[in-house]
């Protein structure tokens, strides 16, 4: 099972273009098979009012090629799930690559599993980073020995694509990326923070300011029970 498995471990509020765009991708990855997961198995809310359903427990997933966190908002309080936690570290322990989108990144640092690494998180919750002995990188896709991880959301394909060709090579996902005509243009460029006007960057941080006291009161916590352990 864990040579051609891919799970992703799932968390109420999690965000599900996280986990869709990177599993579009490596779904493709020849025998691969793919695990919708979560610590209880059965339902899960996810944000946006998407409902997932048929999850399998975490405990019940033996192994996995790739394990790939997501993030969303729902990671505050994931941080503190001790239960999902453990499952994040023995799943990582035997998967070939450890990957990460958007503030998934935070999880894997909870799970202690980002200390002395490199990391890129979406960028609002970058500075949480060293809380877990990481060192934030701005760039897209970071990989730092077998941990790959991605910045916000829409990274995820980025990231898939990044974690195919280590598996299958460049060629198959460069064909991969054709086949799903990935190559985006965006009509507009407002993308990062250093290329958003000063107006809009004002109003996404008055929108990200009612979350992040509590993510960081969450990941301070996090944090000390990992130095603790």
């Amino acid at each position: 099972m864990s040579e051609s498995t891919i799970v992703f471990p799932l968390f109420p509020g999690v965000t599900q273009l996280d986990f869709t765009g990177p599993l579009e991708v490596l779904s493709r990855l020849p025998g691969a098979r793919t695990v919708l997961a979560s610590r209880a198995g059965g339902e899960l809310q996810g944000s946006g009012g998407v409902t997932f359903a048929h999850l399998t427990p975490l405990a019940h997933v033996t192994g996995c090629l790739v394990v790939c966190v997501p993030g969303g908002f729902g990671t505050t309080e994931a941080m503190l799930d001790a239960e999902y936690l453990r499952e994040l570290r023995r799943l990582a322990a035997g998967a070939r690559y450890v990957t990460s989108v958007c503030t998934g990144a935070l999880l894997l640092g909870a799970a202690g599993l980002l200390r002395g690494r490199r990391a890129a998180c979406h960028w609002a919750f970058r500075d949480l980073l060293p809380l877990f002995g990481a060192e934030p990188d701005p760039a897209r896709v970071v990989r730092d020995g077998n941990v790959i991880t991605g910045g916000g959301v829409t990274a995820g394909i980025d990231l898939g694509l990044t974690v195919l060709a280590e598996l299958a090579g460049r060629e198959f996902a460069e064909s991969v990326q054709l086949a799903l005509e990935y190559a985006p243009e965006p009509p507009l460029d407002a993308g990062r923070p250093e290329r958003a006007s000063p107006l809009v960057r004002t109003q996404v941080l008055q929108r990200i300011e009612a979350l992040a006291p509590d993510r960081r009161a969450a990941a301070e916590r996090a944090a000390q029970s990992l130095h603790g352990a």
